[in-house]
């Protein structure tokens, strides 16, 4: 019986580390080192850690579960490009672009993003603790049970002044007559 039990906690554990085990594309990796940029690329679960890339264009790449740990990516072009559980602890993305990137359950830990563009990012359950948000725009960032930089979890529900509204009813709720826009976010 104990040895059926074990064989099954294997093989979960198995299928578990199946999308980890996902490499990057070789040919992408080539391509990086001799330009120093990869639009689109594929370089999930790639070990970056400690590389210094800054000014790279990796707009749109796929960096899923990457190691940018230290890694010196200021004034890079990391717009569109999915960071989703990266771990990217005491990465320096000071100037960067990260505008629409998919940082959800990305490591964060004592990186710094001062003056980083981060402008509709999706950060949920992302960890920030620590990090230097000095100047970094996040207008109409998702923060949506993020670990902030004091430590402090974010609710799991959009707040009533954020640009992301449950429903269409909740839009305008706010907006005063003379002033222009709309606090409704659809997504």
């Amino acid at each position: 019986m104990k040895s059926a039990i074990v064989a099954g906690i294997t093989m979960f554990a198995c299928l578990g580390f199946m999308e980890q085990v996902k490499a990057f594309n070789p040919q992408d990796i080539e391509l990086f080192k001799a330009s120093g940029a990869c639009p689109r690329c594929d370089l999930s679960g790639a070990n970056l850690s400690e590389a210094n890339l800054s000014g790279v264009n990796l707009r749109d790449a796929n960096l899923r579960g990457a190691n940018l740990t230290g890694t010196n990516l200021s004034n890079a072009d990391l717009t569109g490009a999915d960071l989703q559980n990266a771990i990217a602890d005491k990465a320096n993305f000071s100037n960067a672009s990260l505008m629409g990137a998919n940082l959800r359950s990305a490591s964060m830990i004592n990186a710094n993003l001062s003056s980083a563009a981060l402008m509709s990012a999706n950060l949920s359950a992302a960890n920030l603790s620590g990090a230097n948000l000095f100047l970094a725009n996040f207008r109409g960032a998702n923060f949506r049970l993020t670990t902030l930089r004091n430590g402090v979890v974010s609710s799991d529900k959009p707040y009533w002044w954020s640009l992301q509204s449950e429903s269409l009813k909740d839009c305008n709720k706010f907006k005063s007559e003379d002033a222009r826009g709309t606090t409704c976010y659809i997504e």
